[in-house]
């Protein structure tokens, strides 16, 4: 469906069908610069001072998922520029319970609401060991501070005080969360078969003005994509493969509503004209769902 990728880009040929479709044809010319395969001295220092980071992997069936790791500050380390150590993992009744594991994709991303600074790394499962892993990076890059709302948030460790609740389609309780919501995490990957710096998964920050995201019913969810880095790691994800989980934290009491589905990029929606720099719409239907009630807040 599309061409290779030049060799030195950093870029899939999802990304880079989805710059070329938006008009953004010369990230590729200042991009290779901004990602770059290690990570440099400020985004480690930048990790190390986190309470939580975003991550997305796959599960056993191979479809991705969104949660977050949370720790002291230090729970996340670089002992050196390609590599970063976690003492974390995904607890009980998480949809990545045990799904990280040594060569694992994961996406990382390390937000602060407070300064509205995020870093994103990918990379693979270098070693794992059931409470915590290392990760070889393989892109490191930061992103812009659009749509970040400002917040002072970190959750607790406290174990779940109830199990996670599985289901197909939204609850009431669900709906509610997520039309409130000004902020959730994307996570999307590409399944590439060889071992390109592209390959692999994200995980994304959106935020909007509540509203921005919509239940059409109780297995649809549809989200306003809004302008952003150029760089269309996640609308390329899709281009190549609708696969997608969307993660909404609830901020009040820290309970985390994971949801897998399929994605359709809605590029000609009647809807966007109404909706400010917008500049497509993505609709999602719901296949599982998981809420955690337990990470809450301090």
């Amino acid at each position: 469906m599309f061409g290779p990728p030049d060799a030195d880009s950093p870029f899939h040929a999802g990304e880079l069908a989805a710059q070329a479709r938006i008009g953004a044809r010369d990230v590729g010319r200042w991009a290779p610069k901004a990602i770059r395969p290690y990570m440099p001295d400020q985004h480690r220092d930048f990790f190390r001072a986190l309470p939580f980071v975003a991550l997305a992997a796959r599960d056993g069936a191979g479809r991705p998922w969104a949660t977050l790791l949370a720790g002291p500050p230090g729970f996340v380390d670089s002992p050196d520029p390609q590599t970063l150590d976690l003492a974390a993992a995904p607890g009980a009744g998480d949809s990545l319970e045990g799904a990280i594991q040594a060569g694992a994709d994961v996406g990382l991303l390390g937000i602060d609401f407070a300064t509205r600074r995020r870093n994103r790394v990918n990379g693979r499962v270098a070693g794992a060991d059931g409470r915590g892993f290392r990760l070889a990076v393989r892109q490191s890059f930061g992103n812009c501070p659009q749509h970040i709302r400002v917040r002072d948030w970190r959750p607790d460790l406290r174990a779940a005080s109830a199990p996670a609740r599985r289901a197909s389609a939204l609850s009431p309780e669900d709906v509610a969360l997520v039309r409130a919501a000004d902020t959730f995490f994307v996570a999307s990957g590409h399944p590439g078969a060889g071992d390109a710096r592209s390959d692999g998964l994200d995980v994304s920050h959106r935020g909007g003005d509540p509203g921005f995201v919509r239940v059409e019913r109780p297995d649809r969810i549809v989200f306003a994509d809004l302008a952003g880095n150029k760089f269309y790691n996640t609308v390329g994800n899709l281009m190549v493969d609708p696969q997608v989980a969307l993660l909404f934290v609830d901020f009040a009491t820290g309970a985390l509503l994971q949801i897998a589905g399929r994605a359709e990029i809605r590029w000609d929606a009647l809807e966007l004209a109404s909706i400010p720099r917008a500049e497509r719409l993505i609709s999602v239907d719901v296949e599982e769902i998981a809420a955690l009630p337990g990470l809450e807040r301090l």
